[in-house]
């Protein structure tokens, strides 16, 4: 098994740092994420919640969004930040984001308190759906 040689003390910093910027004025529960690209760059992304809750933007989404836009696809990993007691695991809407890019890289979601949550993107969504299951002209290689 490869030794993860995440700095995670400093992608935990960066997300809890940008907690403050999440827009969480219905469910009052803010989540911050920080992406880190195989390239070293590292992006944010807070929940940004809307009265017609179905179009409410995850805080893991919203770092896959920022990284592409730049034009990041590889990642090694994510720091998931949030209040209280109990890290959270990403929604079922996050994990088939996050598992368009592969390979698997490592997840790590932080409460104010207690051990953090680590998993990996593959272990998130088993049995996932991806490009590779589409028409043969849109395959890719599968992930690790």
């Amino acid at each position: 098994m490869k030794r993860d040689a995440t700095d995670w003390p400093s992608l935990h910093l960066v997300a809890r740092e940008a907690l403050r910027f999440s827009y969480a004025p219905y469910s009052r529960y803010p989540v911050a994420a920080a992406l880190r690209c195989v390239d070293g760059r590292v992006f944010t992304g807070v929940n940004v919640e809307n009265a017609s809750y179905g179009l409410t933007l995850c805080a893991e989404r919203a770092a896959i969004v920022a990284a592409v836009a730049a034009g990041a696809r590889e990642f090694t990993a994510l720091a998931i930040v949030v209040p209280g007691a109990t890290p959270a695991s990403p929604c079922g809407a996050c994990r088939q984001v996050l598992r368009e890019f592969p390979p698997s890289f490592a997840v790590r979601s932080y409460a104010s308190r207690g051990r953090p949550l680590t998993t990996t993107t593959a272990a998130l969504l088993p049995l996932s759906f991806g490009p590779e299951n589409l028409a043969p002209s849109r395959k890719r290689k599968p992930r690790a």
